[in-house]
């Protein structure tokens, strides 16, 4: 099949860095398929490659080797200036810390990614975009609070609004459990699960926690920067 057939193909990828005279191996020929919509968990101790794999589909980093598509295009060929639009309008990002911007409330952290990707739209269709999110995720009622007199759970509901409002085609999650209790993470990642099967949207999430995993399409285990095996549960 053609990546046109996935949201998400990785083929032969290998990622090298030079640690002074001695190679470093982060990912040696690493391939794998996500399809649009599919919820999927990358797992491994530490030091497997799951850090360097994420930054290559998140396009801040570009591999040694092999071709990496996202939503059928080839962004291991992309120069710079291609990737900063793609990552714009096709990835959206979480994070373990939620890297929300203290001086802005709820809604404006959520409508920010809009005035770099949508130069044309108006300051109210952004606001209204955000604030349609922030309902469906549960948060409505916390618009215009900023994020330090927002609870965890809350503020990581509202970076997951953040990473939807572009309406991507991939979203990296990054041990997005990471700083919360378990009742809250548990819930994050029910949304993740929900949001991509209700949007299409492929998830991608690196976590330590195997519990969570359960509510993934799909979990690939990574180990000494090879996929040690894959796991469909659905």
């Amino acid at each position: 099949m053609t990546s046109q057939n996935y949201s998400v193909r990785v083929s032969n990828v290998s990622k090298t860095y030079l640690s002074g005279s001695i190679r470093v191996n982060a990912l040696d020929n690493v391939s794998f398929d996500l399809k649009k919509g599919e919820f999927a968990a990358i797992v491994g101790p530490s030091g497997s490659g799951k850090s360097t794999l994420m930054n290559l589909l998140g396009t801040i980093d570009k591999p040694t080797s092999g071709e990496i598509y996202i939503d059928g295009a080839a962004v291991s060929k992309m120069n710079d200036d291609q990737l900063a639009e793609f990552r714009n309008k096709k990835l959206g990002f979480v994070f373990q810390a939620f890297n929300l911007i203290n001086g802005l409330d709820a809604q404006q952290n959520v409508a920010l990614p809009l005035m770099a990707s949508s130069m044309n739209m108006s300051e109210e269709t952004r606001n209204g975009k955000a604030a349609a999110l922030l309902e469906q995720l549960g948060v409505s009622g916390r618009l215009k609070l900023q994020p330090t007199k927002l609870s965890g759970g809350e503020q990581q509901r509202v970076a997951v609004a953040r990473a939807l409002v572009n309406d991507p085609a991939l979203i990296l999650a990054d041990e997005p459990t990471g700083d919360l209790d378990t009742k809250s993470g548990e819930n994050v990642v029910k949304i993740l699960a929900k949001i991509s099967k209700e949007k299409d949207v492929t998830v991608v999430m690196v976590t330590h926690n195997l519990e969570i995993t359960s509510y993934c399409d799909r979990i690939i285990y990574i180990r000494d920067g090879k996929i040690e095996k894959e796991k469909v549960l659905k």
